[in-house]
């Protein structure tokens, strides 16, 4: 398996057809292969209810267009896409520190365009809470976010604990 520079999978033949033996895949739809050719022949000679593969398309934008085009398709209601995230961030705060925290993360969060991102978790996570699904404490990189702590993305407090944000940004 491999990932390309914009976080495509690409499988090979093998790889594939061991996955739908094994039935570790059972869409296809968004699936690559290296060569698709040999698959799709043998599909459309004995099978018809597979669906047939591509390969994977030559991308001609950059990855940063290729990322925020993804974003735009990403299920969230209008009150989240237009959610006022800053605000509810800063009015989470109860001291300096937090609000200096805050402050810090959200101007790397927007360095790296990923605010679309924070007000998507609010939503994710608003939506689990009102379906009773229970998620993890947190683990790895994501601890070190004090905004993502206030979004109850995950239960460790990186203030208390002083982890530091860029962790979270490598």
């Amino acid at each position: 398996m491999k990932v390309d520079q914009y976080g495509r999978v690409e499988l090979t033949e093998q790889e594939i057809v061991d996955s739908l033996y094994n039935k570790t895949i059972t869409n296809l739809k968004g699936i690559y292969i290296d060569r698709p050719d040999q698959f799709n022949s043998a599909v459309k000679i004995n099978a018809d209810n597979i669906d047939l593969l591509c390969a994977l398309p030559e991308e001609t934008v950059s990855i940063q267009e290729f990322d925020q085009t993804l974003q735009q398709q990403w299920f969230m209601p209008a009150e989240y896409k237009n959610f006022e995230i800053v605000g509810f961030l800063l009015d989470q705060t109860t001291n300096e520190t937090e609000y200096q925290r805050v402050v810090e993360e959200l101007e790397l969060f927007y360095q790296h365009d990923m605010i679309d991102l924070l007000r998507y978790l609010k939503y994710l996570v608003d939506t689990m809470k009102e379906n009773n699904i229970v998620w993890g404490v947190g683990r790895g990189s994501s601890v070190a976010s004090y905004c993502l702590y206030l979004l109850n993305v995950h239960r460790i407090n990186s203030v208390k604990y002083n982890l530091d944000i860029r962790e979270f940004f490598k």
